[in-house]
C-alpha cells in the first residue's frame, strides 16, 4: 500500500506530466498504406534555376491502368512558391499507364535548396493508398552576372523606409498667389482713391422752357437750311421743336400725335393766347412739305420760323393761377354791444 501512496504523491507534485500536450494528429493521408508505382522519374526544367524566376518540376509516374494518381500538396512549401500545377492523364488503352504532373514553382533563397516531398493519393481496387515522391535537391543561382559583386551590383538586403525629397512647386504657387492678391488690392485701392478724389460733376439744372425753345429756333435759323435746298429737313426740325414745346407747355405727348390729334387735344385744353388759325396753317403746310413733297419758297420758310417765335411769345409765360376769392368766416351779421 505504501508504494501506491508514493506513486499518487509523485503524480500530484508533478502536474506538468499530466498536462503534457498530446502530439499533433497526423493528416488523414499519412495513415494510408504505402504503394509504389511501377516507375517514377523527376526532373527540373530548366536545369539552372534562378532566384525568383519560375521553373517546372516534372514528375512522371508509371503505374497500372487500374490506378489513379492525384496530387496532395501541403499548403506550405517552405522557400518555394507554387505558381500553377497541371496533370496530364494517361492515354486510353495504354498498359502500363503513365501520368505526368508539372508543378510551376519559384524559389526565394540562394544556394542548395531541397524541394519538398510531393505526396500523392492513389485510387486502387483495394482502396485509397499513398505514394510520396522523395525530396529533391537543386541549386538556386543568382540572376546577377558572375562579376556583379566586383562591380558593386551584388544583392542587397531590404532597406528600411527612407525619406525621399520630391520637388514641389507648392511654395512658389503660394508666393505667386500672395503677390497676385497684393497687386489686386493695390489696384483696387488706387481706383478707390481716384474715384474718391475726382472732382464732382455739377449738373446744371435745365434752362427754362422758353429759353430752350428760343435757342433751338436760333440754331435752326443759323443753319439756313432752305438756302441749301434742304427745305424738307427744315420743316421736320421746326415741327419737332414746336411740337416739343406744345407738349411740354400743356402736358401731353405732342411728338407722338398726328396733326389732327394735336389740334383736337389743344382745343380741349385751356390755351389762352394760342394762335389757333396760324397753327392750323403751319401744320397743314408742314405736312404738305414733309409727306406730299410740296415745294416751299425761302420766304415761306422764313414765315414758318417767324410763326415759331410768335407762338412762343403769345403762349409764354403761362398765365398765373386765378386768385381764390376771400372766404368769410362770419356766420351772419353781428351786433356790436
Amino acid at each position: 500500500m505504501r508504494w501506491l501512496v508514493l506513486v499518487a504523491l509523485l503524480f500530484a507534485v508533478s502536474p506538468t506530466w499530466a498536462q503534457a500536450p498530446a502530439p499533433a494528429p497526423a493528416p488523414p493521408t499519412a495513415r494510408l498504406p504505402e504503394v509504389e508505382p511501377s516507375g517514377f522519374q523527376a526532373r527540373v526544367l530548366p536545369e539552372r534555376v534562378l532566384l525568383g524566376e519560375p521553373f517546372t518540376y516534372e514528375l512522371v509516374i508509371t503505374h497500372p491502368a487500374n490506378q489513379r494518381y492525384e496530387l496532395d500538396l501541403p499548403p506550405d512549401l517552405g522557400d518555394f512558391e507554387l505558381l500553377s500545377q497541371a496533370r496530364e492523364p494517361p492515354k486510353a488503352g495504354m498498359e502500363p499507364a503513365v501520368t505526368t504532373f508539372r508543378l510551376k514553382l519559384s524559389a526565394f533563397n540562394l544556394g542548395m535548396m531541397t524541394l519538398p516531398a510531393v505526396p500523392f493519393i492513389v485510387s486502387t481496387e483495394e482502396g485509397p493508398q499513398r505514394f510520396v515522391a522523395e525530396p529533391r535537391t537543386i541549386e538556386v543561382g543568382s540572376t546577377l552576372p558572375p562579376d556583379a559583386e566586383s562591380e558593386g551590383a551584388d544583392l542587397k538586403d531590404i532597406q528600411p523606409p527612407t525619406e525621399v525629397a520630391i520637388r514641389s512647386w507648392m511654395l512658389l504657387w503660394a508666393l505667386a498667389g500672395v503677390l497676385a492678391a497684393a497687386a489686386l488690392g493695390y489696384v483696387a485701392w488706387r481706383l478707390f482713391q481716384k474715384y474718391r478724389n475726382r472732382p464732382r460733376e455739377v449738373v446744371a439744372p435745365p434752362a427754362p422752357l422758353d429759353i430752350r425753345i428760343r435757342n433751338a429756333l436760333s440754331a435752326l435759323e443759323a443753319q439756313d437750311l432752305p438756302t441749301k435746298g434742304q427745305v424738307k429737313d427744315f420743316y421736320f426740325r421746326l415741327s419737332e421743336i414746336l411740337r416739343g414745346y406744345l407738349g411740354e407747355r400743356y402736358g401731353f405727348d405732342a411728338l407722338e400725335c398726328t396733326s389732327s390729334e394735336l389740334v383736337a387735344k389743344l382745343r380741349r385744353m385751356p390755351t389762352p393766347g394760342l394762335p389757333e388759325d396760324a397753327l392750323m396753317r403751319f401744320v397743314s403746310e408742314s405736312d404738305m412739305v414733309k409727306y406730299a413733297r410740296a415745294e416751299s419758297s425761302p420766304d415761306s420758310c422764313r414765315d414758318a420760323l417767324a410763326f415759331g417765335y410768335e407762338l412762343l411769345a403769345k403762349t409764354w409765360p403761362p398765365p398765373p393761377p386765378p386768385e381764390a376769392a376771400p372766404v368769410s368766416h362770419a356766420s351772419g351779421p353781428q351786433r356790436l354791444p
